[in-house]
């Protein structure tokens, strides 16, 4: 396997993996915040407990995802 390859591969275990992650993570709770609003505004019980559900879910996402960030600390995969 050649050495791109092999840091290709890795990326997800890396900082910038890691950022992009988070990114993506934060984008998804902008569309949970839109259901959320129209759960509200519709006064769908069920749907506002399924939104609330999927926020909690990504709150528990982002923060194993910082705490991942944390733990990579300067031994990052694709620096090395």
């Amino acid at each position: 396997m050649s050495n791109a390859l092999s840091k290709a591969k890795d990326f997800h275990k890396s900082k910038s993996g890691t950022y992009v992650s988070i990114a993506t993570t934060a984008f998804g709770a902008w569309g949970v915040a839109k259901r959320i609003k129209k759960a509200r505004a519709d006064e769908d019980t069920l749907r506002l407990l399924d939104a609330t559900v999927a926020a909690v879910g990504i709150v528990t996402g982002l923060a194993i995802l910082y705490r991942e960030l944390k733990r990579l600390g300067d031994d990052d995969v694709l620096l090395g």
